[in-house]
């Protein structure tokens, strides 16, 4: 069923031309050596991500998502055939959602193992080409095979013909990782280090953590041009009541709330789907497209975005869709990096909340 948005827009609307080249296969280093671009309602800017702090206010709060990264990619034998599994969503006592190869030969009953003492059953074929895996084990058990045997879920993107080098393990991983079970990283936060922090909290700005669990849905494509009748994958999130009080009492003082990535963005206007910001624990698959109205976020910090994305739709709502195209435009004239391992821009849109 197709979502009454009331802005009909078109899938087309936010194609755009984008060089393959521009992608980026390997982060910069140090982190915050990558470049920033900074756009208001008019001017763009053109920095780097260690000069964020200059952009940030005394009484800012930046929201960041303290998901971690899983090793999420398997690879394994069904009998004597290889077999490939990326996990995509938890489902409870040891199931898991999961993209498998070769697909179409699998089928239910079919055992995969990934080492000696470590194995999943398909429990079911499900749609777009999903299947349902039950592991061996649950709870801390998995977790503790899957750091063992599994991989970094690499976007497919970002090229790895023999597979996730071992600086992967580290580079698709924020220094603001605590809680186990993304599977896929909030690279915005991929660009923060120590050192660009203690700049930020000399700024008097403080940090407020909230975790959404990034599926692997935000990397698959759209396939409907009304962009109503998109479904989302839905991810679990939560904002805690003290996460509420922090951010309210930023309001209260006249401070911005900037989002560091989509992901923490999404789970705050989830939670405050009811008009105001609340605390939150479930699942949400919020879609954010143009004639969207912000609740919580003021601005945005994020890397940049595949053409005809939702995520480009969520940039598009946050600053004007035909803003965003000039902007991108920019972008990929001055050569800024595309995606997960890319550069980063920071979008102020006009007033205190759009």
């Amino acid at each position: 069923m197709c979502r009454n948005t009331g802005h009909p827009v078109k899938l087309s609307d936010f194609d755009f031309d984008l060089p393959a080249d521009l992608i980026a296969q390997t982060p910069m280093r140090p982190r915050d050596a990558a470049r920033l671009l900074v756009a208001g309602p008019d001017a763009i800017e053109d920095h780097i991500v260690r000069d964020l702090p200059a952009y940030l206010r005394p009484g800012d709060r930046l929201i960041v998502n303290d998901t971690r990264v899983i090793p999420a990619r398997l690879i394994g034998r069904r009998g004597e055939a290889r077999a490939e599994a990326t996990l995509i969503k938890d489902m409870g006592r040891g199931r898991w959602r999961a993209f498998a190869r070769p697909g179409r030969r699998l089928r239910a009953g079919d055992r995969i193992d990934f080492g000696a003492d470590f194995s999943c059953t398909i429990t079911g074929k499900l749609e777009d080409g999903e299947v349902e895996l039950t592991f061996d084990r649950t709870g801390p058990a998995l977790l503790e095979a899957l750091h063992a045997a599994g991989a970094p879920p690499l976007p497919p993107y970002i090229k790895r013909p023999d597979g996730a080098v071992p600086e992967d393990a580290t580079d698709y991983q924020t220094m603001f990782a605590e809680r186990d079970g993304a599977v896929a990283a909030p690279t915005a936060s991929l660009h923060f280090t120590p050192a660009l922090m203690a700049a930020i909290v000399a700024q008097g700005v403080q940090t407020t953590r909230v975790t959404l669990h990034v599926g692997a849905g935000t990397f698959l494509p759209v396939k409907t041009n009304e962009i109503a009748c998109h479904k989302m994958h839905s991810e679990w999130g939560e904002v805690s009541q003290n996460a509420v009080a922090e951010i309210e009492a930023t309001r209260r003082e006249g401070g911005r709330i900037i989002a560091v990535g989509t992901t923490p963005l999404r789970i705050l206007e989830a939670a405050s789907a009811g008009g105001r910001l609340a605390a939150f624990s479930g699942e949400t698959d919020i879609f954010i497209t143009p004639g969207y109205r912000f609740r919580t976020v003021d601005a945005l910090m994020t890397n940049f975005h595949l053409p005809k994305s939702t995520l480009f739709m969520l940039v598009s709502a946050l600053m004007g869709r035909e803003r965003m195209h000039s902007v991108y435009a920019h972008a990929i004239r001055e050569r800024y990096r595309f995606f997960s391992y890319g550069d980063s821009s920071l979008l102020l849109p006009k007033g205190p909340r759009p």
